[in-house]
């Protein structure tokens, strides 16, 4: 509503303006106001003057709206009162004369009354508001009150399973406790137990870990120079468990891996390895064991058979479903070369430093290796009759080949490795049958493998970095004279 009225004041006489009000039982209010001018001569003020003088009560022209005003002098004040009448019409046609503040009053009375409404749609909004989360509250509360309810329930039934559990065996002890007798008390007892255990709460399933763990550092930086203990790698790894076992604490890892070397007289080989292998292996959020094949005894080396028994004696540890097969002496220089296994047979030791990091040649598959159970068993594991050194990972090769799979390797950028120096093992000298046996694979894989495998168990021990598998694997056939 936008209203302007003036006063004028010259001599004593007035300028009024005219306000007219519609006004309405129905609360429906319209102001409207006529343009204001200055009219000392005009017919209204004339007749007002000469009907009532300096002041007096006049009566709206058509609508019930009396106005009272005053004037008096050239500066005169005006005091004005506005009241609703019957909406009659005034006989006289009498105007009136208002001062500018009756303006002002009705603005501001239209003001409070938005005012007011606007708050009470704030104080609404906001009582609804706290009803909304007074019922949260009570669903919450109710929530938590019967989980509590549900366990003290399971608590009481614990503990009235574990007395009618003692008051059985009471009765079977007792010099007259029949075998009816016990079968009565075992009905008794077992329909709690199975409440119990329906009752049992489980644990909350971690989600899978990533392809690419997120705390990967890349390439490292691999020596040898500093010394190295089991103590020392022991204090570094403390979440690994009693056997070299490690599971991802936030994590479930899609694969159970076991980490099989073949071993004999090379620990301080083992320290290192241990020393880098088993962060690396916590960074790649890997479900692991570390399995250390030792050959007892003097004899020929023989490193694909000692892999069979590792392969045979880390299943009756735990569930495995991937095997990797390392040598101790190699040392990977980045942590992104994944120790899992994949759809194909891997060949993860790919570019050694003792080989300039390149791949010596296409067949070449040793090293470290990684199949899973079923590929494992699809090439019957690996041949048994390789003594000494060189052979047996070329025939591994082509039993993978010869049965319809294909090798897979990492960008040669990541599979790089480092070969801690050592002389050559005694009794590990190369094998001069080596290339006949290579080109037999195909006649020999179905009977000689993990199918043909024979060997002693001396001691299974578990110590709190890696579990160790001392075994005797008997001696080599004597070699044929050559003639």
């Amino acid at each position: 509503m936008e209203t302007v009225l003036r006063e004028v004041g010259t001599g004593g006489s007035w300028s009024c303006s005219v306000l007219s009000f519609t006004l309405s039982v129905s609360s429906s209010v319209c102001l409207s106001l006529a343009p204001s001018a200055p009219r000392l001569g005009g017919e209204c003020h004339r007749r007002d003057r000469e009907r009532r003088g300096d002041g007096g009560a006049y009566a709206d022209c058509d609508r019930g709206v009396s106005v009272h005003c005053a004037a008096g002098g050239a500066n005169a004040r005006l005091r004005f009162t506005v009241s609703v009448r019957p909406l009659t019409p005034e006989p006289s046609g009498g105007c009136g004369c208002l001062r500018s503040r009756a303006a002002g009053a009705a603005s501001s009375t239209m003001t409070r009354l938005m005012l007011g409404r606007t708050l009470e749609r704030i104080c609404k909004a906001v009582l609804l508001l706290c009803l909304v989360h007074f019922l949260i509250m009570m669903i919450l509360y109710f929530d938590v009150y019967s989980q509590r309810f549900d366990i003290f329930s399971r608590f009481n039934n614990g503990r009235n399973a574990s007395a009618r559990a003692h008051h059985y065996y009471y009765n079977l002890s007792r010099p007259n406790g029949t075998f009816a007798s016990y079968l009565a008390s075992a009905d008794q007892l077992l329909p709690s137990a199975r409440a119990e255990t329906n009752h049992t709460p489980t644990a909350k399933p971690l989600p899978p870990c990533p392809e690419v763990p997120p705390g990967l550092v890349g390439r490292l930086l691999i020596e040898f120079s500093s010394l190295m203990t089991l103590e020392r790698v022991q204090r570094e790894n403390p979440n690994v468990t009693e056997g070299g076992k490690y599971t991802p604490p936030d994590c479930r890892a899609k694969q159970k891996v076991a980490i099989i070397i073949p071993f004999r007289h090379r620990d301080n080989h083992l320290k290192y390895w241990l020393h880098y292998l088993h962060p690396i292996l916590r960074r790649q959020k890997i479900d692991y064991g570390i399995y250390i094949i030792n050959q007892l005894g003097e004899d020929t080396f023989n490193r694909a058979k000692l892999l069979n028994i590792g392969y045979t004696e880390a299943l009756k540890d735990a569930e495995y479903d991937c095997f990797i097969f390392s040598d101790v002496d190699l040392i990977p220089m980045d942590d992104r070369n994944l120790y899992h296994c994949y759809d194909q047979p891997r060949h993860f030791a790919i570019a050694m430093d003792k080989f300039g990091f390149r791949l010596p040649y296409a067949g070449y598959f040793g090293g470290v290796s990684g199949l899973s159970k079923k590929q494992f068993l699809k090439i019957n594991g690996f041949p048994n009759e390789y003594w000494g050194w060189g052979g047996e990972d070329d025939d591994i090769y082509n039993r993978i080949t010869l049965n319809g799979m294909k090798v897979s390797r990492p960008d040669v950028r990541i599979g790089r490795y480092r070969m801690i120096k050592h002389e050559r093992d005694k009794h590990n000298e190369p094998n001069p049958q080596r290339f006949n046996k290579i080109q037999n694979t195909k006649n020999t894989m179905r009977k000689d493998g993990i199918s043909s495998l024979n060997y002693r168990l001396v001691q299974v021990k578990k110590y709190p970095l890696y579990t160790n598998i001392s075994v005797e694997i008997g001696k080599p056939p004597p070699r044929p004279m050559r003639g």
